[in-house]
């Protein structure tokens, strides 16, 4: 991928998370459609229908195959996709916003940890220390000074947190055995969708019955509407993962918050809520991401390696180069005869 195809895939990836943030938001709060399980329910049946048209030109032996051989990865993810949300909005009923964020902060952290044991990628010390920078840094940006919480809302709250760890490394490792982004949204919708509906059978049901017939049209614009951006934001946040890795996509999340908050102190004015603990974690955070991204770009060129040829035809042409490993070879310039006297 091109340098300006990444910025581009980033900016898309970022602006969808941040409208639907938002418009998640509006709607559970300021509208007050509190229905977050529905809400999360009819993103995944809109998102299966909508991908079915797509994914089912496929003929059904490839499908077949597909889920053969990834049908564990795609009920994972489905699963902790689901668990994910409905611990999160369970723990949010006895939780403070503040202690939540600060939980919600380990994400990083804990895909992180979790690639080691499902992908087998080992981070290196610097890696490490990038990713572990950045978390205590957004902890500190988001942390409030007043954290209350319920011991169940706390561990619900940090076991949604771990599953959203776990989706994520799971993402990353069923889209390297080549499984597109279209498929494997549509096979996880499903997965995530019946893991849900309990939880709205169970909580919301009874309350959606009385909200309906006061508010039809605007239950269904909203549903529509955050539907159609859950559905981008999916399908653009699995092709992060795909492109890059699980780990730098919750990493470029976690700098989005930094970002807002820069941005909304230096054109907003809102400087005079920037505390002491909001700058240093603020510093933190960008020195993380700083290290982790300049570690994950040498990564990357020493992986890829600089292949030169030698226009010399001797023995040493091909040679590779101490360093870049036997992906990379000598170039050499012609050496200029000597005269003979």
């Amino acid at each position: 991928m091109s340098i300006a195809g990444f910025v581009a895939l980033v900016t898309v990836y970022l602006g969808l998370n941040s409208s639907l943030n938002l418009l998640n938001k509006w709607a559970l709060g300021i509208y007050g459609f509190r229905f977050p399980f529905l809400l999360t329910t009819a993103h995944m049946s809109f998102s299966f229908l909508v991908l079915a048209p797509f994914a089912l030109r496929t003929p059904w032996e490839a499908h077949r195959a597909t889920l053969r051989r990834s049908w564990r990865g795609v009920v994972y993810i489905g699963a902790f996709m689901a668990l994910n949300i409905a611990l999160n909005n369970v723990s949010l009923q006895d939780i403070s916003l503040t202690l939540n964020q600060v939980i919600r902060s380990a994400i990083p952290a804990v895909t992180c940890l979790l690639a080691v044991f499902v992908e087998g990628h080992v981070p290196s010390r610097r890696e490490a220390a990038g990713v572990l920078t950045l978390t205590l840094g957004v902890m500190a940006v988001v942390w409030q000074g007043r954290a209350t919480g319920r011991a169940y809302a706390v561990l619900f709250c940090m076991a949604a947190t771990v599953c959203n760890g776990a989706m994520m490394t799971f993402s990353g490792k069923v889209m390297s055995e080549k499984l597109d982004v279209v498929s494997l949204t549509f096979y996880t919708a499903p997965v995530s969708l019946f893991c849900l509906l309990p939880f709205f059978l169970k909580f919301e049901l009874a309350k959606l019955m009385a909200y309906l017939p006061e508010n039809p049209q605007g239950a269904a614009y909203v549903l529509l509407l955050t539907s159609i951006n859950a559905l981008a934001y999916n399908l653009v946040h699995t092709l992060m993962i795909k492109r890059t890795s699980a780990v730098t996509t919750t990493v470029l999340g976690m700098i989005k918050i930094v970002g807002l908050l820069l941005l909304s102190t230096f054109l907003l004015g809102e400087g005079r809520e920037l505390t002491p603990s909001m700058t240093a974690g603020c510093i933190m955070a960008v020195t993380g991401f700083a290290v982790y991204s300049h570690t994950r770009l040498t990564e990357t060129r020493a992986t890829t390696g600089v292949r030169v040829i030698s226009l010399e035809g001797d023995e040493e042409a091909g040679r590779p180069v101490k360093g870049l490993g036997a992906s990379a070879a000598v170039f050499r310039q012609p050496s200029t005869p000597k005269s003979s006297e």
